[in-house]
C-alpha cells in the first residue's frame, strides 16, 4: 500500500458529498500502534483509492488530505487499505471518502464494523513523543471520520474523583518526565490568569495526581461563573502540558463522562472534558443580588 499527501490547495475530485444513503459501509479495525486497516466492498473501477481529508474550520480551505491505494483481500471478495502509524495525522478531524477513479467525484464512506479492543487499555501503555493518536468514529450525521491529536507531551487523566470538599485528579506524563518543580496550571480561559498546585509525584516520575476545592480558585473575589484548562508543567522551565483523555476508544467524552460538582458555600467546582477531550474545570460562583432600580 502507498499513502500520499497532496499539496495546498489542490482539488480532489468534487469538493461536494454526495447523499449519505448511498454510500458504502467501510469496515475498519485498529491495532496497538495506531494501525489502522479499512475494508469495503468492491468497486467497478481500475484504480479506486481511499481520501482521507483534515476538516477544516468554518470558512478555511481544504489543506490537509491523505490518499491511500485499494486492492482485494485475501478472498477476493473486499478491498482493503492500510493507514500506517507514520506520518502521524495532523491533530483535528479526518473524514473518509472513496475516490473510484483520480478524477472521479469523492464519495463519503459510511461506518460499518469498527474494531477498537486495542484502544480499550490504551491508556497503561507509556508512550514516547511526539504522543500521536488516531480513533475511528461515527459522526453525528453516520459518517466514517478518525479523531486525531498529535502532541509533544501529554499527561492522561485516569481519574476522577469527587467529594463533598473537593475533588482529586490522577494522571499519567506521556512524552516526558517529571521533576520535583513540577506544578499543575489551572488557566482561567480567555486570560492570562493562573492558579499553580504543587502535585503529588508516584515515584518513576510519570504518574500524579493533585487535589482542589473551591477555595483554590477563589482567591481574587471575583462572583462570575469561569472556566479553568488544566495543564502539568513538568519542569519550572518547561511548557505546559494539557491534561486530558485521549488514549481509549472514546473519541467524544464531553457528554459521556459526566462528573458531580463540588458545591461548597454558594460556589461549586465540576470537571467536565471538551470538545477535545481536554480537562476543564467549570467554577460557578453565587450572584450578588441586584439593587432595585
Amino acid at each position: 500500500m502507498t499513502t500520499t499527501s497532496t499539496p495546498e490547495g489542490t482539488t480532489m475530485g468534487t469538493p461536494h458529498d454526495t447523499p449519505h444513503d448511498t454510500q458504502p459501509r467501510t469496515d475498519c479495525a485498529i491495532d496497538p500502534d495506531g494501525r489502522i486497516t479499512f475494508r469495503l466492498p468492491p468497486v467497478p473501477t481500475a484504480r479506486p483509492r481511499l481520501l482521507l481529508r483534515l476538516r477544516p474550520k468554518k470558512g478555511r480551505p481544504e489543506t490537509h488530505r491523505h490518499l491511500l491505494d485499494l486492492a482485494p483481500d485475501p478472498t477476493g471478495t473486499h478491498l482493503h487499505a492500510v493507514l500506517e502509524p507514520d506520518p502521524a495525522l495532523a491533530e483535528g478531524r479526518w473524514d473518509v471518502y472513496l475516490l473510484p477513479e483520480p478524477e472521479a467525484e469523492r464519495r463519503r464512506l459510511r461506518p460499518g464494523l469498527r474494531d477498537l479492543r486495542a484502544l480499550v487499555d490504551g491508556h497503561l501503555r507509556d508512550r514516547s513523543a511526539p504522543v500521536a493518536v488516531r480513533i475511528p468514529y461515527a459522526t453525528k450525521d453516520g459518517f466514517l471520520a478518525l479523531r486525531a491529536w498529535l502532541r509533544t507531551a501529554h499527561a492522561e487523566a485516569r481519574a476522577i474523583d469527587v467529594t463533598d470538599r473537593a475533588m482529586t485528579v490522577t494522571a499519567r506524563l506521556h512524552g516526558a518526565g517529571l521533576r520535583e518543580d513540577a506544578t499543575v496550571r489551572l488557566r482561567l480561559r480567555g486570560t492570562d490568569t493562573v492558579r499553580c498546585l504543587r502535585p503529588r509525584i508516584d515515584d518513576d516520575a510519570k504518574g500524579f495526581s493533585f487535589t482542589i476545592g473551591p477555595e483554590d480558585l477563589a482567591a481574587d473575589g471575583e462572583a462570575a461563573d469561569r472556566i479553568w484548562d488544566a495543564f502539568v508543567r513538568p519542569t519550572a522551565d518547561a511548557a505546559p502540558v494539557r491534561i486530558g483523555r485521549l488514549l481509549d476508544d472514546v473519541a467524544d467524552r464531553k457528554h459521556v463522562y459526566v462528573y458531580p460538582a463540588v458545591t461548597r458555600n454558594g460556589s461549586s467546582l465540576r470537571p467536565y472534558y471538551t470538545v477535545d477531550n481536554d480537562l476543564a474545570i467549570d467554577e460557578k460562583k453565587p450572584h450578588s443580588p441586584k439593587c432595585p432600580k
